[in-house]
């Protein structure tokens, strides 16, 4: 096995154990064990290590090993991480606080993007609205072409916000947008309304409104919060 995949697979396995609860905080984890457990070499049992401590999950600690960090402590808005979340037995509880995150954000990043998007990102995002509208009435929506185009929305409107700090969230948003569809937490068309509500904002953004673009960006992440579970799953 090319040593790139042993590195994902290895650091997938423990990212999700440790995110999942599998690995509570204070476990110690050992290049050795490790390299028993999974048949890697103490190279890439290193390199995996390195990385997850870079993504805060653990802390060398000398003559222990490396030991298991809270939650408190790890890189909550790297993809990966939230990846991991979204495949463990919290997955409900994470997309609640990343929905969260995106309603204090994104409807301000639409009005931004009303102020200060360019044209050629203005007519983008309208014709990406447009485009969705034919896949949605299509019964197309839970495709991946869809995804897609709801993912590059959504990017394009954080980026042209004339916000650098709501720029950099683009890829936690495409991770929120990809990890409802893995779950099976999006309709398999559609609502109208969420349609609805990608062309008010392609409007607004076209049309230099930035309140029209906030409200329907707001009604977009209700519409999402709204359709949340309302318990956790096991």
């Amino acid at each position: 096995m090319p040593a790139d995949v042993l590195h994902s697979t290895v650091l997938d396995t423990l990212g999700r154990r440790i995110t999942g609860g599998d690995l509570p905080a204070g476990s110690v984890l050992t290049l050795d064990g490790l390299g028993g457990e999974f048949g890697v070499s103490r190279t890439v049992a290193r390199e995996v290590m390195r990385m997850l401590e870079g993504l805060g999950l653990v802390r060398s600690s000398r003559r222990v090993g490396l030991v298991v960090l809270g939650m408190e402590d790890w890189n909550v808005l790297d993809p990966r991480v939230i990846s991991w979340r979204l495949q463990g037995a919290g997955r409900v509880d994470q997309l609640r606080s990343l929905t969260e995150l995106r309603h204090a954000v994104e409807p301000l990043a639409a009005a931004g993007a009303a102020r200060h998007a360019d044209p050629e990102v203005r007519a983008e995002i309208l014709d990406i609205a447009r485009r969705m509208r034919e896949l949605g009435e299509a019964g197309e929506g839970a495709h991946a072409e869809f995804l897609g185009l709801d993912i590059r929305m959504h990017e394009l409107l954080l980026r042209s916000s004339g916000n650098e700090l709501f720029g950099a969230l683009s890829d936690v948003v495409a991770a929120v947008l990809s990890g409802r569809t893995a779950l099976g937490l999006m309709p398999a068309s559609p609502e109208t309304v969420a349609l609805d509500g990608h062309e008010a904002v392609a409007r607004a953004v076209a049309a230099g409104d930035a309140a029209a673009a906030q409200r329907a960006m707001a009604g977009i992440v209700d519409e999402v919060q709204h359709a949340l579970p309302e318990e956790q799953d096991a």
